[in-house]
């Protein structure tokens, strides 16, 4: 038989059910944010990719860099927020270097969007 000391000292530890429904909510809420943003990303960084490699390898004139920049976007199915007139090429010490910028709303829940903005250039 337990002592009363015993059995006062005993007692239950755990979560409580609202604090796991808020730890669930947290949660499910990073992971909504993740699963949106991560492509926007993945496209950004294809964006980049084909600038830099446009830059090194496509052209000595804007038209021609444009060009080279629809082939890029052509063979990269995953570029759909640019096109090629939105890029700003110009010439900084003997290098091409192109410039970009867009916005991306992403939609999270019915009336709530986030923005981003992403911008870059070539190296």
């Amino acid at each position: 038989m337990m002592s009363k000391r015993h059995r006062v000292g005993r007692q239950q530890q755990g979560i409580t059910l609202l604090g796991l429904l808020f730890w669930a909510i947290v949660v499910g809420f990073i992971a909504l944010l993740t699963i949106r943003v991560l492509p926007t990303l993945n496209e950004f960084f294809t964006i980049q990719k084909a600038v830099n490699k446009v830059a090194l390898e496509g052209g000595s004139t804007v038209p021609e860099i444009r060009a080279a920049f629809e082939k890029q976007r052509n063979i990269e199915y995953s570029i759909q927020s640019i096109s090629a007139k939105d890029l700003d090429i110009t010439k900084e010490n003997e290098q091409i270097v192109i410039r970009f910028a867009y916005n991306k709303e992403i939609e999270l829940l019915a009336p709530v969007f986030l923005v981003i903005k992403y911008e870059g250039r070539s190296r």
